[in-house]
């Protein structure tokens, strides 16, 4: 993987900005499928963060299916950036889902009612 660059004046957060770095080895091929990346200590010494910056933003990624946390085998990557998007926008479709007053149940019966 490439050496991110990791701006501290930007207004986007630490975590956020090391997502987006895996990310792009990702969607780069850098860091492929069924790839284990470093543990996070290593890449926070990389990138010149708090080990507990890379573990948010492999939280994040894990979330987006991006990610496989297996005890023993360390972080693996199993998904597409494709897929991580996906997962985003179901997200995003869940969180607005709730604010309306749906619960997933209801969200997933209207899913799936629909025609595509």
């Amino acid at each position: 993987m490439q050496t991110p660059i990791i701006n501290r004046d930007e207004p986007v957060p630490l975590h956020e900005q090391v997502a987006a770095e895996i990310r792009r080895a990702i969607a780069d091929g850098e860091a492929a499928q069924g790839e284990r990346l470093p543990p996070a200590v290593d890449l926070a010494g990389v990138l010149g963060v708090n080990k507990n910056t890379v573990i948010r933003a492999l939280h994040i990624l894990r979330d987006e299916g991006l990610l496989d946390f297996t005890r023993g085998r360390g972080v693996r990557v199993v998904g597409t950036p494709e897929r991580g998007k996906l997962i985003g926008k179901i997200n995003e479709l869940v969180a607005f889902a709730r604010q309306q007053g749906y619960r997933k149940e209801e969200l997933a019966t209207m899913i799936l009612s629909v025609r595509g």
